[in-house]
């Protein structure tokens, strides 16, 4: 049976392990081709982005480009400008004042444009304008004068000027209209090479590229702070992808025509590797969720096919622990449903056996009662008859007549028929404390005061007989006797704090009370179970009683006695709230306490019945 079971066992196992095993081959297929696809397309995006961006750029360099060659245009065709070099090409040089007027031409190209310094030269390289002695060829080199004269007018740039790295330099001819366009002199400006940083003005993106403008000498005209040893490189390579300071660029170039500059951006490739990592992050957590949720399903649904096997397997397991339970559950297979059978047949042999050794120990658990509630009587007998004798010598009154009363009463109370009259309403209880106070108090006179208060509404909650006189007997005579003066007893009846479906019942009084080291042995020789020590004990504070010995009053069975029939009377009561609670201080009293439930208790019920069955 056993091994019928371990094979269906292990054939779950193996389909489990299948269905995971399927499971993951999907995911990593699934995640490998979304990761793929999406990296490509972030690629793509950003090469696409930053073409966009180098295009912008090149515009802009375009435009301040065109707005310089216009402004010079415009200059090299003043008509004062004309006139005067051709003036200076027919050999009549100009004088102070005719050069200082060529100040209005400067400034207009200065106020519009970038451009910082706008300088004249004569074809003989003799400067015109500013007034100083420099000449061209002091400036630039010859092949670059040479260039505008074969550009015939039109603007050529330069780039960095060798002697003043901040300032950009482009020349143009100067083409006398008059002389049939034939070379009249040079016009030279200076911009600073702030003016073509204009990253600033592009649109931000919000990730980290680099602008790189190099003239056709691979000088940088705007670095961007970057440390760019290898500028040349960067301008005659074909890769998309670059490494500077070791830090990975994806490189996109734009060639002015006009300027012969290159114009290169540089994108960071971290910035699209970080996109490319949250989506590998997204899809190992989607896919480990996928997969955990996968397990889970799978678990669920080979738990509901094999789940008969299971509960015999389970119920097996109980078998083995004492708990012999069988197992009801119906499948479709011939051999689980022959298990089944087989299984239940077992349990039920075994619980009739176990039915017989359970009545066997209730019926021991009833006599051990009755020995224990036979302890308490000739006890109480033995403390009225006493009280009776007291009052026979000191009184010798007509009040004995209502004594013997109240004593007839007390006894047929108490020695009632033990097979009918072990449960008793609350209210019954608290009459019969009624009657022995009423005993108790022609022995103690004035000297006894008792209070008792409970509710109606508890009348009918059932009681084990004479489980509260032990606890009053105990207060008269070890707290009220040995006190001068009048003693309280209070018996209080109320819901328990704990468990609103309790009642809690207390017995009180304000004798002398103990210290706490008394207090402790009592509580000690209680959980014991033997001699209980006399509560409320006079004793001082330095010499604990004597627990094992009985009470000077009597046998000194009360508390124990009460505490052993709580627990047997009330077994199914979690064991924080089952049994007596005592607290006392010296001086104060003591106060003893237990809580029951409000309804009848299975205990009640099934000792009834072992009464009935034992009376056939």
């Amino acid at each position: 049976m056993w091994q019928k079971l371990a094979n269906w066992n292990t054939l779950r196992n193996q389909m489990l392990t299948g269905f995971i095993a399927v499971m993951i081959i999907v995911l990593v297929c699934a995640g490998a081709i979304t990761y793929n696809s999406v990296s490509t397309l972030l690629n793509t995006k950003a090469e696409t982005q930053m073409k966009q961006i180098a295009s912008q750029a090149n515009g802009r360099l375009e435009a301040i480009i065109t707005q310089i060659d216009t402004l010079t245009l415009q200059a090299v065709n003043d008509v004062y400008l004309q006139q005067l070099f051709l003036s200076s090409v027919q050999g009549k040089a100009p004088n102070f004042s005719e050069r200082q007027s060529l100040l209005k031409i400067a400034n207009h190209i200065q106020a519009y444009s970038g451009v910082s310094n706008v300088e004249l030269y004569t074809t003989d390289f003799a400067r015109m304008f500013p007034l100083d002695e420099q000449r061209l060829t002091d400036l630039i080199e010859p092949n670059w004068i040479e260039q505008a004269d074969k550009e015939k007018g039109r603007l050529v740039w330069i780039g960095n000027d060798p002697k003043n790295p901040d300032s950009v330099l482009a020349i143009r001819r100067i083409n006398l209209i008059d002389r049939w366009f034939s070379n009249g002199g040079y016009l030279m400006v200076r911009i600073n090479r702030s003016y073509f940083d204009f990253q600033s003005q592009l649109p931000d993106t919000g990730h980290r590229e680099l602008m790189l403008l190099a003239d056709s000498s691979a000088r940088p005209i705007v670095n961007d702070g970057a440390a760019l040893a290898n500028i040349s490189g960067l301008m005659h390579t074909d890769s998309q992808q670059v490494t500077l300071d070791q830090n990975r660029y994806i490189l996109v170039k734009q060639l002015s025509e006009q300027t012969g500059w290159t114009l290169m951006i540089l994108y960071p490739v971290s910035d699209v590797t970080d996109g490319i990592s949250v989506l590998r992050l997204a899809i190992i957590v989607s896919g480990t969720i996928g997969l955990v949720l996968f397990i889970i399903l799978s678990f669920l649904l080979s738990s509901m096919i094999t789940r008969p096997i299971l509960r015999l397997m389970r119920a097996m397991r109980n078998t083995r622990q004492g708990v012999l339970t069988p197992n009801l559950t119906q499948s479709y297979t011939t051999e689980l449903n022959d298990l089944n059978v087989t299984y239940n047949q077992m349990v039920d042999n075994m619980n009739r056996l176990i039915k017989l050794v359970y009545e066997k120990e209730m019926i021991q658990s009833r006599t051990e009662l009755q020995a224990l509630q036979a302890q308490i009587d000739p006890h109480f007998l033995y403390n009225t008859l006493e009280a009776l004798y007291w009052s026979l010598q000191e009184k010798e009154e007509e009040e004995l007549a209502d004594l013997v009363v109240a004593m007839s009463d007390l006894f047929r109370y108490v020695i009632g028929n033990p097979n009918k009259d072990v449960w008793v309403n609350l209210s019954e209880e608290l009459e019969h404390i009624k009657r022995y106070l009423s005993i108790m108090s022609v022995r103690f006179g004035s000297r006894l005061v008792w209070e008792i208060d409970g509710d109606e509404m508890y009348s009918h909650v059932h009681i084990p007989k004479l489980l509260i006189q032990p606890l009053v007997e105990n207060a008269i005579l070890h707290g009220l006797e040995g006190k001068i003066g009048v003693g309280l007893i209070t018996i209080r009846v109320e819901p328990s704090p704990l468990e609103p479906s309790e009642l809690r019942i207390t017995v009180s009084d304000d004798g002398p009370g103990m210290n706490e080291q008394t207090l402790q042995a009592v509580l000690e020789s209680i959980e014991r179970g033997g001699a209980a020590t006399s509560i409320n004990s006079s004793s001082g504070p330095s010499s604990p009683p004597n627990i094992n010995a009985p009470s000077a009053k009597g046998k000194g069975m009360a508390i124990s006695n009460v505490q052993r029939r709580l627990q047997l009377y009330y077994p199914s009561l979690p064991d924080t709230y089952r049994g007596l609670t005592i607290t006392s201080s010296l001086g104060q009293g003591t106060s003893v306490s237990f809580d029951i439930p409000m309804q009848t208790n299975d205990f009640e019920a099934s000792y009834s019945g072992e009464k009935r069955l034992g009376g056939k």
